[in-house]
Formats: C-alpha cells, sequence, structure tokens
C-alpha cells in the first residue's frame, strides 16, 4: 500500500471501532461511551512489552526498575477501589468539586477550572482526529488530595518500589482516542481502572519524532506508518486491572482507546 494513503485507512479503520467498542469488557463502570477508538488501526494485539504476573521485587530491580518497562499483573486487589471510580459513584461523590484539567500536549501549558460533572457531562467525549493538543482538555494529576482522600485511601499502590523516592499520586479520566503525546518525567506505575490504555515508549537516548502540540492520534496516523521497524516504540495496550511500570526518563505516549479511568503513582 503506498504510504499516502495509509492515513485515510487508518482514520476509517479508528471510526470502525464504534461497533467493536461495545463488546469489549461486560463491565465499563458506566463510563463505556459509543464512539471511535483505536484498536482497529492500532492492532492491538501488538505488544512488545513484556507482562508478568509472578515477579518478585529482586527480579523487578534487576531485570526492570532502571533498564526496561514491564507490564504487572494480580499483584494488588482493586475492586472496591474500581467500584468507587464508576461514573455514578464518582459523579455522586464527586460532582460538584472543582477539578484542574489540562490541554493534551506535551507541555500542558493550559489550565482550566471547572467542576467534575460539567467535566464529565459536556466534555467527556471521543477525540476530533483533526484537533490540536491545545484543543483537548484532559483531566489527570492535578487533584486536589484533600478533597479526594476518601476515595484514594482505598487504592492499593504496587507493592515494589525505589529507594530514596516518595509516591505520589495522578488521578486521571479521559474519552476514546484522546492522550498525551511524547513527554518524560521520572519513574512510576500506571494502573487502568476501566477502559484500555495503548502505550509508546523510548529509551531515554531514543528521541522520538513528534510535534508537542499534535495528539497521539495524529502521530499514529501521519508519524508511525513511516517509522522503519528499528525505529519503532516498545508499545502495548494496558488492560483494566493492569499496572505498567515506566523507568526514569523514558519518553512516553499514551492514547485512550475506550473512556478510560486511570491512576499513576510517581516515584519522585
Amino acid at each position: 500500500m503506498a504510504l499516502a494513503a495509509r492515513p485515510p485507512v487508518l482514520l476509517a479503520l479508528w471510526m470502525l471501532v464504534l461497533a467493536r467498542s461495545s463488546l469489549k469488557a461486560a463491565d465499563g463502570g458506566g463510563w463505556r461511551q459509543t464512539g471511535p477508538g483505536a484498536d482497529v488501526a492500532l492492532a492491538e494485539e501488538r505488544c512488545t512489552v513484556e507482562r508478568r504476573s509472578d515477579l518478585t521485587y529482586t527480579e523487578f530491580v534487576q531485570h526492570y526498575a532502571f533498564l526496561r518497562p514491564v507490564i504487572l499483573q494480580g499483584l494488588t486487589d482493586n475492586s472496591k477501589f474500581r467500584a468507587l471510580c464508576s461514573r455514578e459513584s464518582l459523579l455522586a461523590t464527586f460532582g460538584d468539586h472543582v477539578v484542574r484539567l489540562s490541554t493534551a500536549n506535551t507541555y500542558s501549558y493550559q489550565k482550566v477550572d471547572l467542576p467534575f460533572h460539567q467535566y464529565v457531562e459536556q466534555l467527556l467525549h471521543p477525540q476530533d482526529p483533526a484537533s490540536l493538543g491545545n484543543d483537548t482538555l484532559y483531566f489527570f494529576g492535578d487533584n486536589n488530595f484533600t478533597e479526594w482522600a476518601s476515595l484514594f485511601q482505598h487504592y492499593s499502590t504496587p507493592p515494589f518500589h525505589l529507594l530514596g523516592t516518595t509516591p505520589a499520586y495522578s488521578f486521571g479520566i479521559a474519552g476514546a482516542g484522546s492522550g498525551v503525546p511524547f513527554h518524560w518525567h521520572g519513574p512510576g506505575f500506571s494502573e487502568v481502572i476501566y477502559g484500555r490504555k495503548h502505550w509508546f515508549l523510548y529509551p531515554p537516548e531514543k528521541t522520538p519524532e513528534f510535534h508537542p502540540n499534535k495528539t497521539t492520534l495524529t502521530w499514529l496516523r501521519d508519524i508511525y506508518p513511516a517509522l522503519a521497524p528499528s525505529e519503532k516504540p516498545l508499545e502495548c495496550t494496558i488492560q483494566a486491572g493492569e499496572v505498567l511500570y515506566f523507568p526514569d526518563r523514558w519518553w512516553h505516549a499514551t492514547l485512550n482507546l475506550d473512556t478510560s479511568v486511570f491512576i499513576s503513582t510517581f516515584l519522585g
């Protein structure tokens, strides 16, 4: 297929997920919306990040903590936290609380404050493929920990820690097709509570080609198809209940395949 023809094909496949989305995961916590997702265009089965369900702390430190990402399975039970994160429960508990939204670009320049129910009911919709990052508002990271403490106290963090670091939570909810383009920071864990989130990752020494104000969806459409095999990132779809660990200074971009609820534990 000619390279120039790929973006329209990817965009068409992206729209086809509407029919598939409702078949994924019987319990979406009330968050699942009809709208585009990326799993058909993305070939969701493509995963180049190792999954581990039997990892010890010693193995984590020796093989992953400072070297490469890993997906952790079955290490914690967050079923109670998950129930509290349903759409109905969060709106009942936090609907009138003011939340701070960030623009979905690399540097999150703009901040907007508004009631949580307004974000959920009016702004939480599938990503417009034509929108820029600064046109998309994203709820992630700027949480008032005093107001949200009644929720966070029920979250069980991954059992692995790095010496000299202190964990800090960032909680988020985002629409299908949204995400944050490539950026980097310190190490951490990211767990999907509802939905699915696809990650693209590069080691610190391999700076990806990207535009900081264009969405991950645009990067997937315009840049990803032209990458040689040796230039492609590590990538995988993180399912509800799974936790991705990413080491210090690893480049990463995210793409929500569904309306997704997620929480990260940053090790600062």
